[in-house]
């Protein structure tokens, strides 16, 4: 993993993300359907949280979820950019002020998606509300569809996905997939002052393309309109 030097309309930091204008991006995105969009490349996909400073320096600094991290809650992880900027208001909530970026392991974010289980029946996918349920108490990884947002923070018709981890998934996920954790809240903060003062033809946002989900199984439980392989 290489540091990025990226200087953008006077702000300038080393980052590890690859970034790139909203604009040029928001073109080549589907316009509605269920799709994971991420940053990706052959060993790595990069999920969103966003903590208390507390907790949140803490991994950053030391690179795995420690002090101020709870284990035996849900957690929930975004691959999705801007709907992480959605949920935590660009950082500006209580609680969620510390943005990080999560580098994983891509075979890591594959078996989460592979354990996932929708968070409510959906008669689709599942032969019976038994059935669904009897999932939902076998699997440690939740699966939610909702609307995606723009940077101002309006529904769109397209549909980003979130994952709640827990019990030994959750352990994992906090020790062993990691390949590294950045704290990205100056950016974040920069980049909410290019949305408030309506410039989006300024806003800069990580890069992001549609992730390919390899396994048709998991494809059809995802029921990805976008990203089949």
């Amino acid at each position: 993993m290489k540091l990025l030097t990226h200087r953008v309309d006077g702000w300038t930091q080393e980052m590890l993300l690859n970034l790139e204008p909203f604009v040029s991006q928001s073109v080549r995105w589907p316009k509605s359907g269920r799709v994971i969009l991420a940053q990706s490349d052959s060993e790595s996909v990069v999920v969103y949280q966003a903590y208390r400073p507390y907790a949140g320096h803490f991994a950053a600094k030391h690179g795995y979820f420690g002090d101020g991290f709870r284990m035996s809650r849900m957690t929930w992880i975004k691959p999705n950019f801007l709907w992480m900027m959605y949920r935590s208001g660009w950082g500006t909530k209580e609680g969620q002020q510390v943005t990080l970026a999560i580098r994983l392991a891509r075979e890591a974010f594959d078996e989460i998606l592979k354990k996932a289980v929708h968070s409510s029946y959906n008669e689709r996918v599942y032969s019976s509300h038994d059935d669904w349920k009897k999932a939902v108490a076998d699997s440690d990884v939740r699966l939610q569809w909702d609307p995606d947002h723009d940077p101002s923070g309006a529904p769109l018709d397209r549909r980003a996905i979130q994952l709640g981890l827990r019990r030994p998934t959750v352990e994992k996920y906090a020790r062993d997939w990691i390949l590294s954790i950045e704290d990205i809240s100056e950016f974040v903060e920069h980049q909410r002052q290019v949305v408030a003062a309506g410039k989006l033809e300024q806003l800069v946002i990580p890069s992001e393309t549609i992730y390919v989900v390899t396994d048709a199984a998991v494809s059809a439980k995802l029921e990805l309109d976008h990203g089949q392989s």
